[in-house]
């Protein structure tokens, strides 16, 4: 099995699909599902499977992005994601959904940003800043 059906799987397991509807839209056998399900923590019926898997994103014991188990620290901080790549790809395919600051037009060039860091910025970058305040002009001071 490749490692996009695997994604597959997990994707519409967590969606509440069974075994049955999972193999014949892959074209694999049903067995073949039920064991990779149940090897990953996606057994039983498929609305307790997706609740128990809800739980398990909740808790920190897997990872919301492959559905691995994570080995949490004994001290410091939980684990959310099972490596560095799951987190990037996690972040990356849920970063819409998200609001990470408010979009503001520059009063340099007049181009749209997001500012995550002040609601009152005023300029996209140091650049558009020092073109409207000096007209360009850098000087030894503000490089």
């Amino acid at each position: 099995m490749t490692e996009a059906e695997q994604i597959k799987i997990i994707d519409m397991r967590r969606k509440g699909m069974g075994y049955k509807v999972i193999a014949a839209k892959l074209d694999v056998s049903r067995d073949t599902v039920r064991k990779f399900c149940k090897n990953n923590n996606l057994a039983g019926y498929a609305d307790a499977a997706k609740l128990n898997h809800d739980d398990m994103i909740a808790d920190g014991s897997i990872c919301p992005n492959c559905g691995k188990a994570i080995e949490q620290p004994k001290r410091g901080r939980p684990k959310r994601f099972c490596s560095d790549k799951c987190r990037l790809d996690w972040w990356n395919d849920n970063f819409s959904s998200h609001n990470f600051g408010t979009e503001t037009v520059c009063a340099g060039c007049g181009r749209k940003f997001t500012s995550s860091q002040s609601a009152n910025r005023k300029y996209c970058s140091h650049e558009c800043y020092i073109k409207s305040r000096f007209g360009g002009k850098q000087n030894d001071r503000t490089r």
